[in-house]
């Protein structure tokens, strides 16, 4: 068994992957019914289409905190990652399709005596 993790905006993704049939498990739910869209599961497949090793592993994976875009990909980055321990020869591919780097972009805070965080309340001359 092998362990990685992921994180995307404040999403956290602990992946246990482990040799088998291709079953994606998140949070004890199977992935059709944690991600419905289409779009989310073709995202969390990525790194394992790229390798055509989709139907070699089984995952099990915990996801916490974020959205369902920032949790997907978590979960991709922490596959990747997985992958990348099994078989370091993958690693240039991988990296080179963007799936190993860590997107550091977050929400700004909002600032005081503003409605938002940069957008300031109109301006009044007189």
């Amino acid at each position: 068994m092998i362990n990685a993790i992921g994180r995307r905006k404040s999403a956290v993704a602990r992946v246990y992957l482990t040799e088998g049939s291709g079953k994606i498990t998140i949070n004890k739910v199977d992935i059709d019914k944690y991600f419905p869209s289409a779009i989310l599961q073709y995202v969390v497949r990525q790194p394992l289409q790229l390798l055509d090793v989709a139907e070699k592993y089984d995952i099990k994976a915990n996801l916490d905190g974020g959205g369902f875009t920032g949790q997907s990909q978590a979960l991709r980055m922490a596959i990747a990652r997985a992958l990348v321990k099994i078989n370091a020869e993958d690693k240039k591919n991988l990296k080179d399709h963007g799936f190993l780097t860590r997107d550091s972009r977050k929400v700004e805070r909002k600032k005081p005596g503003q409605p938002k965080a940069r957008r300031r309340f109109q301006f009044s001359k007189r």
